[in-house]
């Protein structure tokens, strides 16, 4: 796994803008190398200002929408359409603005979907999707070119709460029962399927967020109670704060402040 680098910009807007930019260009580089690139959506309040901010730029029409495969890194499980799933938030902000191929939108199950109100199930549904499309040097999941990842203010990442079973689950899915941050039934990626990414993006913003970003850079961090620290992608790991979230950062963590 890589070793984290820290971003810091000087607000919330500033820190979506450069990230959107940042992914057009990681996007356009993936598509240019190979002709096709995935990533994985976050939601949350900087997840999908990042999506908004990408769809209201211009240099969106570098990236060729239609070989670009999405996926989720976790989803409430909750009814098609629910305003608070991850998917209707990416969908309002970016998703249904661009020309994707349908066929390559892969949204997690909702709780009204073939699975009904089984999260297990539905789990088990995604996990084989992935797998349908990982190729042969692959594993399970596919190597995602980039990951976004919003931070909680208790350190978790998708939908992989402190202590919770999940961050054990060795699967590429898991289902998510008593989350302590409602809806309590989720689906997430788990941290094999994570640290599959070639880059994981870790994205906070605020002052509530700050304690967690400062334990998930400690040394010492372990991620069954700092979650967030168990998230590296192979080739790179970003943390991307604006300067609330970056306010408690262990001393000596190396950093750059963009102008």
């Amino acid at each position: 796994m890589s070793s984290p680098t820290v971003l810091v910009h000087d607000d919330q807007a500033l820190l979506a803008e450069a990230a959107a930019a940042r992914l057009v260009t990681r996007i356009a580089d993936a598509q240019a190398a190979r002709g096709t690139a995935s990533v994985v959506l976050t939601g949350g309040g900087v997840g999908t200002a990042v999506l908004a901010a990408l769809a209201a730029t211009g240099v969106r029409d570098a990236v060729d929408w239609g070989r670009l495969d999405v996926w989720w890194g976790d989803e409430r499980f909750l009814p098609s359409g629910d305003p608070e799933r991850n998917e209707t938030g990416a969908r309002q902000a970016l998703l249904d603005h661009v020309p994707l191929d349908p066929a390559r939108v892969h949204a997690m199950p909702a709780a009204d979907g073939p699975d009904g109100d089984d999260p297990e199930a539905a789990a088990e549904r995604y996990a084989a999707e992935l797998r349908a499309v990982a190729g042969p040097g692959d594993g399970p999941v596919p190597a995602f070119d980039v990951l976004m990842l919003g931070v909680g203010p208790d350190a978790h990442v998708a939908s992989l709460f402190p202590e919770l079973p999940a961050l054990r689950d060795e699967g590429a899915v898991a289902a998510v029962r008593g989350a302590p941050k409602p809806p309590p039934t989720r689906i997430s990626l788990t941290f094999p399927s994570l640290r599959a990414a070639d880059e994981v993006w870790l994205l906070a913003a605020g002052e509530s967020k700050a304690k967690a970003v400062g334990l998930a850079l400690a040394p010492d961090a372990d991620p069954f109670h700092v979650p967030c620290a168990g998230a590296r992608g192979r080739s790179r790991t970003l943390f991307l704060l604006d300067r609330a979230a970056a306010s408690e950062l262990p001393p000596g963590t190396g950093r750059v402040t963009p102008s």
